[in-house]
C-alpha cells in the first residue's frame, strides 16, 4: 500500500463525501467511461485507480488492495466476470465488488460470478453510485446520516470520448476477425450509451446482431467505421 492509500484509510467519511477513505479500482477499457468514474469518485471523496484490461488489473492487485473494485464485463483480453469470480473467492476478500456494462444481460452474469452489485451504463448519478457502494459496506464504514447528495449529472471529458474513437479506429485498422469485431461492437455500444450517441449505439447494435445471426458484416461494419471517422473529424470545443 502506498503512502496516499495509507493516509486514505485513516480518513473518515462525511455527509458530503461519504466515500472518503476508500480506494476504488476501476477495471475499464473506455477512457470516457473511466472519466465518468473519476468524476463520481471525486464528488464522493474516494481515491481512484484504473486498469484497462484483466492483465493490468491482476498486476495491480498483486501490489495494492483497494476497498472497492468496479469491473467492466467486456474487456479486450477477456470477460470481466472471470476477474469478479477470482476476487469473490480470494481471502481476504475485497470489501465491495461491482460489475458494470451497457448490456442488458450483464447484470445476471456479474451477480452469478460473485459481484455484490451492478452499475448499468451510462453511470451519471452520484447518489446511485454512492448507494451501490455504501449498501455493501459494514456499518462502521458508513457516513453520518443524513447523507448530502447532489443530483447534478456528471459530464465526462469529450477528449476521452475522442480517445475511445481513436482506439476503435486503430483496432479496426489492425484486424477485423470475428472476435475483434465482437469486442469493437460491445465497446462502442457502451461508449455510445454513455455519450448519449444514439446513431453510434444503433450501428454497434446492428453489427452485433449481424454477427449473432450469421449475416454479412460488410454493411454494418462500414457504417460503424464511417461513424467513428465522423466523430474523429468533429471539431473539439475549446
Amino acid at each position: 500500500m502506498d503512502p496516499l492509500d495509507q493516509l486514505a484509510t485513516h480518513l473518515r467519511p462525511t455527509a458530503s463525501r461519504p466515500l472518503l477513505g476508500l480506494t476504488v479500482l476501476v477495471v475499464e477499457d473506455s477512457r470516457f467511461a473511466c472519466d465518468a468514474m473519476r468524476l463520481l469518485c471525486l464528488r464522493s471523496g474516494a481515491r481512484i485507480r484504473r486498469a484497462d484490461c484483466l492483465k493490468s488489473a491482476r498486476r495491480h492487485l498483486q501490489v495494492y488492495r483497494p476497498s472497492v473494485v468496479i469491473v467492466d464485463l467486456g474487456l479486450p483480453d477477456g470477460s470481466g466476470a472471470d476477474l469478479i469470480s477470482e476476487l469473490a473467492h480470494t481471502s481476504p476478500r475485497v470489501d465491495v465488488i461491482l460489475g458494470t456494462s451497457g448490456d442488458s444481460f450483464a447484470e445476471d452474469v456479474a451477480l452469478a460470478a460473485g459481484a455484490d452489485g451492478f452499475l448499468a451504463k451510462p453511470i451519471s448519478s452520484v447518489p446511485a453510485f454512492q448507494t451501490a457502494i455504501l449498501s455493501v459496506l459494514p456499518a462502521e464504514r458508513q457516513p453520518p446520516s443524513p447523507r448530502l447528495v447532489s443530483n447534478d449529472p456528471i459530464r465526462p471529458d469529450m477528449v476521452a470520448f475522442r480517445d475511445d474513437m481513436a482506439h476503435v479506429a486503430d483496432v479496426l485498422d489492425d484486424r477485423s476477425d470475428g472476435q475483434t469485431l465482437q469486442y469493437v461492437a460491445q465497446f462502442l455500444a457502451g461508449v455510445a450509451r454513455s455519450a448519449n450517441d444514439a446513431a453510434l449505439a444503433s450501428a454497434a447494435e446492428d453489427l452485433t446482431a449481424a454477427q449473432r445471426d450469421g449475416q454479412p458484416l460488410q454493411s454494418p461494419l462500414a457504417r460503424v467505421a464511417a461513424l467513428v471517422q465522423d466523430r474523429l473529424a468533429e471539431p473539439m470545443a475549446m
